[in-house]
């Protein structure tokens, strides 16, 4: 009889594994827990510093809410029935605080089951205004920041798919784009094709991405034209006038003097092959009334682009007003057509055109390396940005704008993973047109704030950057046993700003303090979202591999775990591969042990409860200096970091080095699947939503620029997919049935699926219905969990 039952157990443990028309299923109570934890408040600050918004998220949706219809075209999903993005998260609820008060207070006279987004403060700090969602429309809202009452500002339907759906004029009116009055019908799927669909290509090469979710079809061209288009409309208490024909415009913005209007809109000829952001322009100036000033430019379809993830177009780009200025426009043009290996002294030059948009463009800066941005203070100074993606380098220069003769000062020349080195990123006031502009002290200096990153972990700082001589002086930073962060400046002279501060062992919470007279004020207190969590140990790791590249680990240990009395713990080991130029940026230290441990749907650290040692974010670097390519040793030093990770582990006493699983998700499920084809070292793998097989992403992936005719060997060996043969530990394979990512097709699970079943390997693919790269839907989530767990239960623990 005991026979008996035994069989009939593993018989229904096998067909539990073994099922397709599985239902979703729950992971186990403590997992559970951790997973529904509400997710945290997400905070605004007024630009004057007097108040904050602290903006409840919604949770996950339902599978239901996930499965409403949705449209794929040029690269964005839409919901057709209200006219926005389909998979948005939402706030549901709004509080108001006095920062130098103690006053907090509901924004109130929202619908029930509000889902709201696009919160804005109005220019004078009195109002914000937030779009409100629901199942067939997406409407205007304003709330009075004083009373904390909202009320819908306009019956129109918004359209808040193709641009920016609203922006503050004044404190009466709103710009905001509206679905037009006089749309009819939406297009209707005809029973039957009129003809086939042909893609035809002239000789000219034309390389582009994997992209996902294209335009397919005539039929997907009348729907991209009927729910992209809107109408902008100028929404005041005195009524609404309407400022233009419908068409589909992705930029109305207004001039910081609101006197004009910087119109782009998109037209046919569509493409196949790219997104909408590539289709054909327009761009032109208008007057508050709808006018056309001037035509500045009309750019045809962007679809042949040169080799490189640093080619761009031939066209004028990233037409844009001047933040200091009134009324002037500036944008990009190549001057290598586009073609990062073109040998030219100049990359790209900025022009300037001031209203009344009458006279010759003037010609700003040129930049050796692709332009990457602006940043304006007033006329006498700007600072530029440009960079070199394969040589993964960042430059940042200052001009003065009255002055365009005048050679570029570099202030800033480094690589973008020097973290050590990174200055950070200038804090940004409003000026009088209350657009953001740099903060310039009497000293000539720049206010900068930056992660920090030291050999002891991030340790978040501000600082005075010399405009003059580029040295910079510490003015506050982190100290341990805290994780702190300037969220907010509110007197850059009087230095007193808004800090975030969390712990190990305490949230995120915020604090005004005053950084001369060095006193501080509480102004919120979060209360930990995950009692689970509670006395989990948390271990910075540092370790060489065989080369002597330092590498790093944040290592998870269960609640009241001692080594000597608890022996050797299964482990988890969670990573995400990344390529640098230089050995030393990749030894450099990533994270703090300071920080709060929250847990997310798509962490590692779940299992930690489950009496798992969880190494996460675990160091696996490439590095390629000078003429070498990263890629060209993938393999070879990937396997070196696995090994690394695996002796420090249990050389430490803690890992059992025969109940090793490793996972990740994207590149990190490319990594696992290669790791468990070249070594001999885990017991399991999980990987989630990959790419393995490098062929199927021919014009690059990742930070290999190189095509696959140019370097077919290097796509081969990078492959999991060609060594599917050699694959024979356990490995669960998750993916989003429709994943939107580039490169990282549902097929590639599919494939590698069956090269592992054709080559008896030991495998379980798992497609999420609905769900895209990154997973959304609340039985989704779970599943997955439960799924992982299973995996790790069975294979590991």
């Amino acid at each position: 009889m005991r026979k008996l039952i035994l069989s009939l157990s593993l018989f229904i443990t096998f067909r539990a594994y073994a099922q397709d028309a599985l239902k979703y299923q729950t992971p186990p109570a403590g997992i559970l827990e951790l997973a529904m934890a509400a997710p945290p408040a997400v905070t605004d600050f007024s630009s004057n510093g007097n108040m904050m918004l602290i903006m409840e998220r919604t949770s996950f949706p339902s599978i239901e809410e996930l499965s409403q219809p949705e449209y794929r075209l040029a690269g964005l999903r839409i919901n057709p029935a209200n006219f926005g993005p389909s998979r948005a998260a939402y706030v549901k609820a709004i509080r108001i605080k006095d920062i130098k008060g103690s006053k907090e207070y509901p924004v109130t006279g929202l619908p029930a089951d509000a889902r709201i987004s696009n919160v804005k403060w109005s220019p004078s700090q009195k109002s914000i205004a937030f779009t409100v969602s629901d199942n067939n429309s997406i409407r205007l809202w304003k709330a009075d920041v004083a009373t904390g009452t909202a009320s819908q500002v306009s019956n129109r339907r918004l359209n808040d798919i193709p641009g920016t759906v609203f922006t503050w004029l004044d404190d009466n009116r709103i710009l905001a784009m509206a679905v037009p009055a006089g749309l009819g019908k939406a297009p209707e799927k005809p029973l039957a094709p009129e003809g086939p669909t042909v893609q035809q290509t002239s000789g000219k090469a034309a390389p582009a991405a994997t992209f996902q979710d294209m335009l397919k079809n005539p039929f997907d061209e009348q729907l991209f034209d009927y729910y992209f288009q809107s109408e902008p409309v100028i929404i005041s208490n005195s009524g609404e006038q309407v400022i233009g024909q419908p068409a589909i415009y992705v930029t109305a913005a207004p001039s910081p003097d609101n006197q004009y209007l910087l119109i782009e809109t998109l037209h046919r000829p569509y493409s196949y092959l790219v997104g909408a952001s590539r289709f054909p322009t327009d761009i032109a100036i208008w007057t508050m009334n709808g006018e056309q000033v001037k035509q500045l430019a009309s750019n045809p379809l962007d679809e042949v682009r040169p080799k490189g993830f640093d080619a761009t177009s031939n066209y004028p780009r990233q037409y844009s007003w001047r933040n200091d200025a009134p009324a002037s426009i500036w944008w990009v043009q190549a001057l290598d057509g586009g073609d990062p290996k073109k040998k030219v002294p100049f990359r790209d030059e900025v022009s300037l055109l001031a209203a009344p948009f009458t006279g010759t463009p003037t010609p700003l800066v040129k930049t050796v390396n692709r332009f990457a941005g602006i940043k304006w203070a007033n006329n006498q100074l700007a600072l530029v940005y440009d960079g070199n993606s394969a040589q993964q380098k960042v430059t940042v220069s200052r001009i003065d704008p009255s002055h365009p003769d005048q050679a570029p000062v570099t202030l800033i020349d480094r690589s973008e993973n020097d973290r050590y080195n990174d200055p950070g990123d200038p804090v940004l006031m409003k000026n009088q047109y209350h657009q953001p502009v740099l903060y310039v002290s009497p000293k000539h200096e720049l206010l900068m704030t930056a992660p920090g990153a030291s050999p002891e972990g991030d340790r978040p700082f501000l600082s005075a950057f010399s405009l003059d001589n580029g040295k910079q002086r510490i003015l506050w930073r982190s100290q341990a046993p805290y994780y702190e962060q300037v969220a907010d400046v509110i007197d850059p002279a009087k230095l007193v700003v808004v800090v975030r501060r969390e712990s190990v062992s305490s949230p995120g919470n915020y604090y005004l303090q005053d950084l001369k007279k060095k006193t501080t004020v509480a102004l919120t207190a979060f209360p930990h979202p995950q009692p689970l969590m509670e006395g989990v140990q948390k271990q910075l790791l540092k370790y060489k591999r065989k080369d002597g590249v330092d590498l790093t680990a944040m290592l998870y240990l269960p609640k009241g775990y001692d080594p000597a009395k608890d022996g050797r713990l299964p482990v988890l080991m969670w990573a995400y591969p990344r390529e640098y130029k230089s050995a030393s940026d990749a030894a450099q230290v990533r994270g703090s042990a300071y920080r709060f441990t929250r847990v997310g749907y798509g962490s590692a650290i779940f299992w930690v409860t489950r009496g798992f040692a969880v190494m996460d974010a675990t160091e696996m670097p490439i590095v390629g200096e000078g003429d070498k390519e990263p890629n060209d040793t993938f393999i070879d030093q990937l396997v070196m970091n696995a090994e690394a990770a695996v002796n420090k582990i249990t050389e430490m006493g803690i890992g059992d080095k025969d109940r090793i699983a490793v996972g990740g998700h994207s590149y990190g499920a490319f990594m696992t699947a290669n790791l468990l084809a070249h070594t001999n070292l885990f017991k399991a793998g999980i990987s989630r939503s990959g790419a393995y097989n490098r062929t199927l992403t021919p014009f690059g992936f990742q930070n290999e620029e190189r095509t696959y005719w140019q370097a077919p060997e290097v796509y081969y060996k990078m492959s999991p997919f060609s060594y599917a043969d050699k694959l024979k530990a356990p490995i669960l394979l998750i993916h989003g049935e429709a994943d939107n990512n580039s490169g990282t097709f549902p097929v590639q699970s599919e494939r590698l699926y069956n090269a592992l079943k054709g080559n008896g390997g030991n495998a379980r693919l798992v497609f999420l219905p609905q769900e895209s790269h990154g997973y959304a839907a609340k039985e989704s989530i779970l599943h997955m969990l439960w799924e992982m767990d299973e995996w790790l239960m069975r294979y590991v623990k």
